[in-house]
């Protein structure tokens, strides 16, 4: 009997420290350290100078920290995103981050993901899941007030004047949290002046080709249009493109308001091409891997995490400019 009572005790002992050791590889209560993650991170694409700057952000924040990045480009299909999670799923990875596409859809692949028991963050974009228990934290700009803080500026650009403002709206991907949240912030704004009209609404998918393209064919039926509002830097540059040929001036004919204040967009802005910029801060990455380290160690987060931001006009552009990291 009592050989049986010994066996049994250093049975438990041994499954206790086997337990001990698969709860993570640190020693000090199972706590994970960076360079045991894994996390995969699944990005819109790199249909922006925007984007760019976010994605060689997130790279350099992860290597410097140590942590192994899964990386997926999703060239802005959704399709592309939802393979890519799953695929990060089935090797098994901590983490799983990403940008959505567009708002909906997400549900099916993020209970997926849940039920592995992987934690998800959201960066940059929203999903419109009912569920909130399917992510850990978002993390990003507030589009919703990006889109005020334009109707704001439009609004005191226009106060002593009583003529009739046109405005043409370049919108982002249909579908995607930005286009949506800007269009609404700005709308917001502008609703209780009666002397402000949308004459026209049209998605440029966020890329300086479509925003080209999209301000050629709006321009032909608008021609007198007094403002652009474009929801990112990209499209505004390929509005000022479109304005140009059109034998018109870009900030004097016709003012334009873009969202992003990368490099290019700061520069036209400096050069007095586009007349205001709200900035969208794409270098979240190491805010990225703060939050990564917590929910992999099962840490509370906060569910939205906003990044700070500011505005820019000409002089306080070109003052900036000398400095900037995008």
């Amino acid at each position: 009997m009592k050989k049986l009572v010994t066996g049994l005790a250093a049975a438990g002992a041994l499954l206790l420290a086997l337990s001990g050791c698969s709860a993570g590889s640190s020693g000090d209560g199972g706590e994970k350290s960076a360079e045991d993650l894994i996390v995969g991170f699944a990005q819109v694409g790199a249909e922006s100078g925007w984007r760019t700057a976010n994605t060689k952000d997130v790279k350099r924040a992860f290597k410097e920290a140590g942590i192994e990045l899964k990386f997926s480009d999703a060239q802005q299909k959704q399709e592309n995103q939802i393979k890519a999670i799953r695929s990060y799923i089935q090797q098994g990875v901590d983490v799983i981050a990403f940008s959505p596409v567009v708002e909906s859809g997400w549900d099916a692949v993020l209970q997926e993901a849940k039920d592995a028991g992987i934690p998800v963050i959201l960066t940059d974009r929203a999903v419109d899941s009912e569920d909130e228990s399917l992510y850990e934290s978002f993390l990003g700009s507030d589009f919703v007030e990006e889109g005020k803080k334009a109707g704001d500026w439009l609004v005191e650009e226009y106060k002593d004047s009583d003529d009739d403002v046109k405005i043409i709206q370049l919108e982002g991907t249909t579908g995607a949290a930005p286009a949506i949240d800007r269009a609404q912030g700005f709308a917001d704004v502008i609703e209780g002046e009666s002397k402000f009209e949308i004459v026209a609404s049209q998605t440029g998918d966020f890329t300086r080709a479509g925003g080209k393209q999209v301000t050629e064919a709006l321009l032909k039926s608008n021609p007198d249009v007094d403002v652009i509002y474009s929801h990112n830097d990209d499209m505004g540059l390929g509005a000022i493109e479109a304005i140009e040929e059109a034998g018109l001036t870009p900030g004097e004919d016709i003012k334009i308001i873009t969202v992003d204040a990368v490099k290019d967009g700061m520069q036209a802005l400096a050069d007095g091409k586009i007349n205001f910029i709200v900035e969208c801060n794409p270098l979240l990455g190491d805010q990225l891997v703060e939050l990564v380290k917590k929910v992999a160690n099962g840490e509370e987060v906060e569910k939205r995490v906003v990044t700070e931001e500011t505005t820019f006009t000409q002089e306080e552009a070109k003052e900036a400019l000398p400095d900037r990291q995008y």
